[in-house]
């Protein structure tokens, strides 16, 4: 409905917060982008968004009390930016971190904007490249009527039931690391579970048996749908990726959590500390898993020297 649009800043115009512009543009929200590459931000024009030059531009555009998402790499570059807009931002106006922030982080920056009266939330996002198309997982931090103020934009990224208010600030980053520490055994179980049907005496279809899997197995999922098409696109032996896998930093934190808690969680530890033996030898398993984080997330595949 037209009373529940909302005008809105997005700073980040990568895999994720492109297509999060696009799919809130098709919706009828006025969204203003702004990224550093002049490019990126006219193919967010196309799509239906206002370009700004600066982020300067971008608050200027907007009425208050203004929305900004800030969509861009955790750490460093995200610090910089909420300081920033803490500096632009007026009391009333909300700054929404949707990367992928450590929680603690998220805790501090939303003490460091009340200071100024701005409003913070924290929204673990899940989906990647396919947000677009199926949606968005939602994880939200913040005041709960920070939340009611922004429905309209989460239930608009997000499929039927898949956005949530998950408690006060840092919340939502907090659910969305042990969501990643969870993804990242999933992974490691499929990646060995597919290298011993490789390995096998069978010389087995893995195309074939994910196709059977994913109709009434007690282990069909995405994931699994993923498996089904990286095969496809890559050809059951993988030879052209190469086993090394990188970690986005939520499975360490997601470890480090569970240590602090004295909760045991060594399927999530062992899976971490593959992707560390990932990274040295070359492995089926790994090549399963890296296939898999293309699939789902655009991440970079790193291929073998023979594919070059």
């Amino acid at each position: 409905m037209a009373d529940d649009r909302i005008e809105m800043g997005m700073i980040g115009l990568g895999r994720m917060g492109g297509n999060m512009v696009k799919r809130l543009a098709q919706r009828g929200h006025t969204i203003v982008a702004w990224t550093r590459t002049r490019a990126t931000v006219e193919l967010a024009m196309k799509d239906g968004a206002i370009g700004a030059e600066s982020i300067e531009d971008l608050v200027q555009r907007l009425k208050p009390p203004r929305n900004v998402w800030v969509m861009i790499p955790s750490g460093k570059p995200t610090d910089e930016t909420i300081m920033k807009l803490r500096d632009l931002l007026q009391e009333g106006d909300l700054v929404i971190d949707g990367g992928n922030s450590n929680w603690n982080d998220s805790k501090r920056h939303a003490q460091e904007l009340a200071e100024k009266g701005i409003h913070f939330m924290d929204c673990g996002t899940s989906g990647g490249v396919w947000g677009l198309k199926v949606g968005y997982s939602l994880m939200i931090g913040g005041e709960k009527e920070d939340f009611q103020r922004m429905e309209p934009i989460y239930r608009d990224l997000a499929p039927e039931d898949g956005y949530g208010h998950m408690g006060p600030a840092g919340a939502g980053h907090f659910v969305k690391m042990v969501h990643n520490g969870i993804e990242y055994g999933m992974l490691a179980a499929y990646g060995e579970g597919f290298e011993i049907l490789h390995a096998s005496e069978y010389k087995l279809d893995l195309l074939d048996v994910t196709r059977v899997w994913l109709h009434g197995s007690v282990v069909r999922s995405w994931l699994l749908e993923l498996a089904e098409l990286a095969f496809q696109a890559e050809g059951i032996d993988l030879e052209k990726i190469r086993g090394y896998v990188e970690d986005s930093g939520e499975g360490r934190w997601t470890v480090q959590a569970a240590i602090d808690e004295s909760v045991p969680a060594p399927i999530i530890t062992l899976s971490l500390l593959m992707r560390f033996a990932s990274r040295q030898d070359d492995s089926y398993s790994a090549k399963v898993i890296a296939a898999l984080r293309n699939q789902f997330g655009g991440h970079k595949i790193t291929e073998t020297t023979q594919a070059k």
